[in-house]
């Protein structure tokens, strides 16, 4: 049995984010490569984001803390602190509308 915090880890990325050059970071909270399921949290400093790409499974996005904005042709969800994005099965993208921090969840395909 594995306890994270994901407060704590929120609070890591966020500051690292906040250092870092292109406004992001980090890290696989649980997963991998050799997994099916891989959940990513993610930390973006307001204006920062993740420009449009493929889908690899079925995924969520569960916001930690902030605002974000995910974006799909020419549809758009805003989350924010506790709420759940289901990301389309289709090219995507994500901006930080605050300082932001996310758990993504991806079940790969086969």
């Amino acid at each position: 049995m594995q306890k994270l915090s994901l407060d704590a880890l929120a609070r890591e990325h966020l500051d690292r984010a906040a250092a870092a050059a292109n406004g992001r970071s980090a890290t696989t909270v649980y997963g991998g490569h050799e997994h099916t399921l891989r959940q990513t949290l993610l930390a973006l400093t307001a204006g920062t984001g993740l420009a449009d790409h493929d889908n690899p499974g079925e995924a969520t996005l569960l916001v930690l803390r902030g605002r974000v904005r995910l974006t799909s042709g020419g549809n758009e969800w805003e989350g924010r602190t506790g709420d759940l994005l289901v990301i389309p099965d289709a090219r995507h993208g994500l901006e930080a509308l605050e300082d932001a921090a996310v758990l993504l969840t991806v079940a790969k395909k086969g």
